[in-house]
């Protein structure tokens, strides 16, 4: 039979035994089907807050966070009755922020940013601009953190009288779940503090993975943060909170104080993306999650740690990411030539032994632990030759006779496709 996975904007077709084969799919929910009715109603009625109407009447300037390419927040659906509800209640344009929370990323701009709001209206009627994580001057330091974080926070955020964060709340391999907090930390952070948010010793902790918020000291980091700006600025945070399913489709959307609101996303994202299985599996399939998380091989990495649980000790694992961009960016390049250079031992004894991960770096880190426990295939036909090798696993030409090479040398394999990737955890019940 013919299953397909999620591929750039499209989908490839993998031929698959009809026994001995899982497919991993999330848990199917209806759509929203009045997404403004939804916005309004979530405006309306908030969580652990006023309604927004009143949050903008008390308000004389407001700084709205957007997620940036890489994640496929939908942002067409509200983003505009954010800012005319701003307009509406008495906020000039001039004191509307929209501010893109790119963390380290490049920003986005000219047709790329116009893709990302959805709506030229809300281009003409706002000021959007994109953090910059290494322009010292646009942040403010509200101190440290347990751990001796850096705590610099973009002041545009700061300084706004009404502050609101949006996007999407999927899993994450490194947080438990995106949105809420992680918007801010690291999505409007420094470059100091989001490197030490990196270091080898917050990642190296088991509780960092995906779906896991319990005594995951990469979400303690952001709620702490979270924290500092209240104490420092003296006013709340807000947060709209979307999830989509693999058509992009919206299925939840709430507004409200951010902790809360993002707590009640969390436990809606939960209850379907992850999926209980009672055994390991010999061989998974699994793609980047397609377009736009799989632009580049960097974001890729998420498709090869997410699935882990359930793949055998020393089992084979094939993500499939069409990498449109490449491999990423040049700091993530000399990272991946550093690890080819150094070794996986040599190349983590020296990011242990550092309180600040080099950017991008912490990347390098996750593949490895996917390494250690998997051999790690790539299907990928947006990376030239050059970039090939600096991913560091084996990059293969045709999924399907992949497949048929490692079914014939072991019949009996196991196997489990997920088609959605990283937007879908697999957890083992045994």
């Amino acid at each position: 039979m013919k299953v397909s996975l999620a591929y750039g904007q499209g989908n490839i077709d993998i031929d698959i035994p009809s026994e001995n084969v899982d497919i991993i799919k999330k848990k199917s929910i209806p759509v929203v089907t009045n997404p403004q009715q939804s916005i309004f109603g979530a405006c309306t009625h908030p969580i652990g807050s006023a309604p927004l109407e009143y949050l903008i009447r008390s308000s004389k300037s407001a700084c709205i966070l957007l997620c940036d390419i890489t994640r496929p927040v939908p942002n067409e659906l509200f983003v505009r009755y954010l800012v005319e509800q701003c307009l509406v209640g008495g906020i000039n344009a001039e004191n509307i922020t929209l501010l893109i929370a790119t963390g380290l990323h490049r920003p986005n701009s000219g047709d790329e940013l116009a893709r990302l709001i959805g709506d030229p209206w809300v281009l003409e009627h706002a000021n959007v601009v994109n953090h910059i994580a290494e322009n010292d001057d646009d942040h403010k330091d509200l101190g440290r953190t347990s751990r001796n974080t850096p705590i610099r926070i973009d002041r545009r955020f700061l300084d706004a009288e009404l502050r609101i964060v949006t996007g999407l709340v999927e899993p994450h391999f490194m947080a438990g779940y995106s949105g809420g907090r992680k918007v801010v930390a690291p999505g409007i952070c420094h470059a100091d503090t989001i490197r030490c948010l990196h270091n080898a010793a917050i990642l190296d902790d088991p509780r960092t993975r995906s779906c896991n918020l319990h005594g995951n000291p990469l979400h303690d980091e952001q709620l702490q943060i979270l924290a500092a700006i209240r104490r420092k600025v003296r006013g709340e945070i807000y947060a709209v909170n979307t999830l989509v399913d693999e058509n992009r489709e919206l299925l939840f959307m709430n507004f409200g104080e951010i902790y809360r609101s993002h707590l009640e996303a969390v436990e809606s994202a939960h209850s379907y993306a992850t999926i209980s299985c009672n055994r390991r599996f010999d061989v998974v399939i699994t793609s980047a999650g397609g377009y736009p998380l799989d632009l580049t091989y960097y974001q890729t990495i998420k498709g090869m740690v997410t699935p882990l649980d359930i793949v055998q000790p020393d089992g084979s694992l094939l993500v499939l990411s069409q990498c449109q961009e490449g491999l990423g960016s040049e700091n993530y390049r000399n990272a991946q030539r550093r690890l080819i250079q150094l070794g996986k031992k040599t190349f983590l004894d020296e990011l242990r032994a550092k309180p600040r991960a080099d950017i991008d770096e912490w990347e390098s880190q996750m593949q490895i632990r996917a390494q250690e426990q998997a051999d790690v295939s790539l299907f990928s036909d947006g990376l030239n030759d050059s970039d090939r090798q600096l991913t560091v696993v084996s990059c293969i030409n045709d999924p399907n006779a992949w497949l048929a090479e490692k079914i014939q040398s072991k019949p009996e394999s196991q196997v489990a496709v997920i088609p959605e990737g990283p937007y879908v955890v697999p957890t083992f019940a045994g």
